[in-house]
């Protein structure tokens, strides 16, 4: 399988910050989410990666902060694991590459603590649930997958805070002050329609079937399993329903919604499924691929272009209260108070519209907190990837985000085609996701020179 990702960069994968923070790649991967796939699980008995260190020294300052020769050569030999390609790069140009990104990166963090971001823990936690959720593996065996990858769970959490306090402060620095003009709009639907920006990921809504493989599964079960995976492939082929085949069958969370996945850009799926589907017609079927989850089959439910009119997605009814931060009032006691309003709900005793009339700090609290319909990519990652995961009529656990804690319901969902507007909408979303990136990269080198580094002894191996 290509470009799988390792433990450590799907943890910033799913704090909304890729790849890069693990790697040592530019500061526009490590601000993008990609998709989450998790690395092979070491077989049983498999000893930890072994990384001779050197004698310990500064190689360099960042604001009088130390980076390390150690740390240095943890992090190139973590790239040199996940990244084949690496290993052709001449070890001094990679050593080199690393210290720069590491320097990059404490910068920033830097910048984050001074401007009072804070990630508690609640926030950590909800970030390597996510992690593990989002690849369909338990927690217990996400912690033990971190630990083959030779992370203490300190050092995991401690990378899941730095890549949500790098989110943070982007979105304060950055995403904030991004704004795209009518005129900027219009062109980009302009060249969509003629076709002038294949560079950018087409929607895809995707339905999954999930044959899970388990841990340690011999060549036998696997084997069975994978007959299992063809002959469900094979009746969807011949026509029986995909949605009620996965429903009866899937290992997934998902069954119960008939595995679909949502209208989503290409780049928000993990990257097996787009390029086992990207010359596949919609309506066709794909599979099974192989994951380390285990046995995928994949129908092709819809394809479109933002910005294109006959574009079809998947749009949510949603409502939710939020309890703002506020220094008053800790995380743990929303978290608390949002669990006494879902029971109350689910009791009978109370009704979530009235809850949220009384008790929302969000100014969809005058109406039930009732966010209408939406359309994908238009809340933060957090409430979405929860929003995502709800049936219509079923209500969230308590979800963190950077505005506060949120309850969401999920009151119905359809598959529809966008008015002009929400097509407008839509081609805006894609182009400020555009200049976000572009402006990341640019900020980035802002608060690079602002800082005083001084380099040391150069790194040895």
């Amino acid at each position: 399988m290509k470009h799988i990702r390792s433990i450590l960069t799907l943890a910033c994968a799913a704090t909304l910050a890729a790849s890069a923070c693990a790697q040592g790649l530019g500061i526009t991967d490590i601000m993008r989410a990609g998709p989450r796939i998790v690395p092979p699980a070491p077989a049983a008995g498999t000893p930890a990666p072994n990384v001779q260190r050197s004698a310990e020294y500064i190689v360099a300052l960042v604001n009088s902060e130390p980076v390390t020769n150690t740390e240095v050569q943890l992090r190139v030999a973590r790239v040199l694991r996940e990244n084949p390609e690496a290993q052709r790069m001449p070890r001094s140009d990679l050593t080199r590459l690393v210290l720069e990104r590491m320097i990059n990166e404490r910068a920033m963090l830097q910048l984050a603590k001074e401007s009072g971001i804070k990630i508690d823990e609640l926030a950590v936690d909800q970030a390597e649930q996510t992690v593990a959720r989002q690849n369909q593996i338990p927690l217990t065996e996400l912690r033990r997958r971190v630990a083959a990858e030779g992370l203490s769970p300190e050092q995991f959490r401690r990378e899941l805070r730095d890549q949500l306090m790098l989110t943070r402060l982007r979105n304060a620095e950055v995403e904030s002050k991004v704004k795209i003009s009518d005129v900027e709009v219009d062109q980009f639907i302009r060249e969509q329609r003629a076709g002038g920006n294949a560079s950018i990921a087409p929607n895809i809504n995707l339905a999954q079937l999930l044959v899970i493989v388990p841990e340690n599964a011999s060549d036998a079960d696997v084997a069975k399993l994978q007959q299992r995976a063809q002959a469900l492939a094979q009746r969807a082929r011949a026509g029986e329903d995909f949605s009620k085949l996965v429903q009866e069958n899937s290992d997934a969370p998902d069954r119960a919604s008939g595995g679909a996945m949502g209208m989503r850009g290409a780049d928000r799926y993990p990257t097996l499924f787009v390029e086992s589907t990207q010359s596949t017609p919609v309506g066709g079927i794909v599979g099974p691929v192989r994951s380390d989850a285990g046995f995928h089959v994949l129908k092709v439910l819809a394809k479109s272009q933002a910005g294109v009119g006959d574009a079809v997605v998947t749009q949510t009814q949603v409502r939710h209260i939020l309890l703002r931060n506020d220094p008053k009032r800790t995380t743990a006691q929303s978290v608390a108070q949002l669990n006494d309003f879902k029971d109350r709900i689910q009791r009978g005793t109370a009704d979530f519209a009235s809850l949220a009339r009384d008790n929302s700090e969000d100014g969809s609290s005058k109406s039930g907190g009732d966010l209408g319909w939406s359309r994908p990519g238009q809340f933060v990652p957090e409430f979405e990837e929860a929003m995502n995961r709800l049936s219509p009529g079923q209500i969230s656990d308590p979800v963190v985000s950077r505005f506060g804690v949120h309850l969401i319901q999920v009151t119905d969902r359809r598959e529809t085609k966008l008015t002009q507007v929400e097509q407008r909408e839509a081609a805006r979303a894609v182009l400020r996701e555009k200049k976000i990136e572009q402006n990341t990269d640019t900020w980035a080198q802002e608060v690079r020179a602002r800082a005083y580094v001084e380099y040391r002894e150069p790194p040895q191996s």
